[in-house]
């Protein structure tokens, strides 16, 4: 099995993101090849929570464009996690 810093890349941090940590759903940019059971894994040894539930989705990258000029942001992998009852919460905010 790989790292779980390598699967992990960073937490998402938005305001629909900060208020699902409420309900203990916690979003991160997660490795592209990194399938649902290596992602619960590496949460569960990185943070020593016990994880409920994990849903994927790609994104895509945006289209940008400056003068004549376009490109695309890079496309990358999401993880929601949800976190089973009594487990306590990521401090998220602690490595930023």
């Amino acid at each position: 099995m790989r790292d779980p810093q390598d699967i992990i890349i960073k937490p998402v941090i938005t305001e629909k993101t900060t208020a699902d940590m409420a309900a203990l759903k916690y979003t991160f940019q997660v490795d592209p090849r990194a399938n649902k059971v290596e992602i619960k894994k590496a949460v569960e040894k990185l943070f020593n929570v016990k994880v409920k539930d994990v849903n994927t989705s790609h994104m895509t990258g945006k289209v940008i464009r400056m003068g004549v000029h376009s490109g695309r942001r890079p496309s990358w992998k999401k993880a929601v996690v949800t976190l089973a009852e009594g487990s306590k919460p990521i401090e998220i905010f602690e490595g930023l």
